[in-house]
C-alpha cells in the first residue's frame, strides 16, 4: 500500500463464519467501481480468526495489523462462531473487535435503517408501518458496560457465585458521540432523539443532562427529544418513520438496532460504519461492516445475504472515498436488484426464488450495469 500515497487504502478483513462469503461479495462492488468509475482505492486483503491463529498464535496476525494500520478504511465481515471455542480466551481477546475499536476510538456506530419497498410483502412488520422509514442510529461504541471495570465472576462466601459488569461514562464521552448525531441531523432532517434510562441509571441521567446541555450550547437549531430504552424499542416496532437520527450508549445501541433490523426486512440487510476523531485535516479511521455476525448455523453454505457488507460499501464510497454519486449508484443498483425479485433466503417471500450469496452479488453488479446505462442514455 505504501507505494500508492495518492490512493485511499482499504483493508479487507473477511473474518470468521458467513463473513468471508459476504465479504468477498461487496470486495467484487469495490473493484467494479475502482475499474468502472475510477475510484482511486487499493484495496488489501487480510485474515482475522481462527485459521491465522492456527497458524501464528494470533486471531489478529500482524499481516493483518499492518493492513489495518495503513488503511484509511477497513471492510469488516464477522467474529465469532463454534469454531472460535478453538481459540483460548486470552488470544480471543487480545485480538478482539472490541480491542479494534479501543485501539482505533472508533466511538461512534451509524446504522441506518431503510425499509425498501421492494421487502413490503416479506418484512416482520406491516407495510403501512413501514412507509416512509429512514433513520439512522448512533451508538456509543468504545466505552459503557462492555469497556467498564471492574468486571468478572467472583464466589461468594456462601458459595454462590456473582457475575458483575460496570456502566461508566464521561462528560466527554457522552459529548462526542452526541455531537456526531447532531452534526449528522443536520444534514438530514434535523431531529435527534436520544436515548437513556434515566428514570433508573445514574449514568443515564449523566447522559441526558449532558447530551441536553451540548444541545442548548451549540445545536439549538436541531430538534432533540428524549424517551427512555423500553420506549424507544416499542416505538421503533410501532412507529419507526417518526425518527431521523437517534444516539445511545453502547448497549441500548447494540439492542435497538438489531430491534430496527425489522424495520429493513432482515438484519443481513443493515450496513454500518464506525467512526473514530477527526485528524487535523478531518479525515477519520473508519470500519465499515454488516451489522449481522457471524451465523454459524448458515456459514459455508454460501446462502447469507450479501446486501449488508454491500450497502456498507456504499456508505465507504459517501464517508470515506467521498464519492455520494457513487455511493447513490450503488444504492439505486441494490433497489433495481430488488426490484427485480433478487432475494436471498432470509428475506424471500413464499415461493418466491431465493438466490446464492454470490448470485445477489451477481445481481447487484448487473444492476450497476444496468444504472450506468440508463444514466449515459439520458445524458
Amino acid at each position: 500500500m505504501n507505494t500508492l500515497s495518492n490512493m485511499i487504502k482499504v483493508a479487507v478483513v473477511g473474518g470468521e463464519g458467513i463473513g468471508p462469503e459476504v465479504t468477498d461479495q461487496s470486495h467484487r462492488i469495490l473493484k467494479w467501481f475502482s475499474a468502472r468509475r475510477g475510484v482511486p482505492v487499493v484495496l488489501r486483503e487480510a485474515q482475522y480468526g481462527l485459521i491465522p491463529y492456527l497458524a501464528t498464535g494470533k486471531v489478529l496476525p500482524d499481516d493483518t495489523v499492518e493492513a489495518m494500520e495503513e488503511a484509511d478504511a477497513i471492510l469488516w465481515g464477522a467474529t465469532g462462531g463454534p469454531e472460535t471455542t478453538q481459540v483460548p480466551p486470552a488470544a480471543r481477546k487480545a485480538g478482539s473487535l472490541l480491542s479494534v475499536r479501543s485501539k482505533y476510538e472508533l466511538y461512534a456506530n451509524l446504522r441506518p435503517i431503510v425499509a425498501n419497498p421492494a421487502l413490503a410483502d416479506s418484512a416482520p412488520l406491516k407495510a403501512e408501518v413501514l412507509k416512509g422509514v429512514d433513520f439512522v442510529i448512533i451508538r456509543e461504541l468504545t466505552s459503557g458496560i462492555y469497556f467498564g471495570e471492574p468486571r468478572g465472576i467472583e464466589t461468594l462466601p456462601d458459595g454462590q457465585r456473582r457475575g458483575f459488569n460496570t456502566q461508566q461514562y464521561t462528560t466527554s464521552q457522552i459529548r462526542r458521540v452526541a455531537r456526531t448525531a447532531f452534526e449528522l441531523a443536520r444534514t438530514r432532517k434535523g431531529r435527534v432523539c436520544s436515548v437513556d434510562k434515566a428514570n433508573v441509571l445514574e449514568t443515564s441521567v449523566l447522559w441526558r443532562e449532558e447530551v441536553t446541555a451540548l444541545h442548548e450550547a451549540e445545536f439549538s437549531d436541531v430538534e432533540l427529544t428524549h424517551l427512555y430504552v423500553d420506549n424507544a424499542a416499542m416505538q421503533i416496532v410501532r412507529a419507526p418513520a417518526q425518527f431521523d437520527v437517534m444516539v445511545t450508549c453502547n448497549i441500548f445501541g447494540d439492542i435497538l438496532s438489531d430491534c430496527a433490523a425489522m424495520a429493513s426486512g432482515s438484519l443481513g440487510m443493515l450496513p454500518s460504519v464506525s467512526l473514530g476523531p477527526p485528524d487535523r485535516l478531518g479525515r477519520r479511521k473508519a470500519l465499515y461492516e454488516p451489522v449481522h455476525g457471524s451465523a454459524p448455523d448458515i456459514a459455508g453454505k454460501g446462502i447469507a445475504n450479501p446486501l449488508g457488507s454491500i450497502l456498507s460499501v456504499a456508505m465507504m464510497l459517501r464517508m470515506t472515498l467521498n464519492r455520494p454519486d457513487d455511493a447513490t449508484l450503488l444504492e439505486k443498483a441494490v433497489d433495481t436488484a430488488l426490484a427485480a425479485g433478487a432475494r436471498t433466503a432470509d428475506i424471500a417471500e413464499p415461493g418466491a426464488k431465493r438466490l446464492s450469496t454470490q448470485e445477489m452479488g451477481d445481481a447487484v453488479l448487473n444492476a450497476l450495469d444496468k444504472v450506468v446505462g440508463r444514466e449515459r442514455e439520458h445524458a
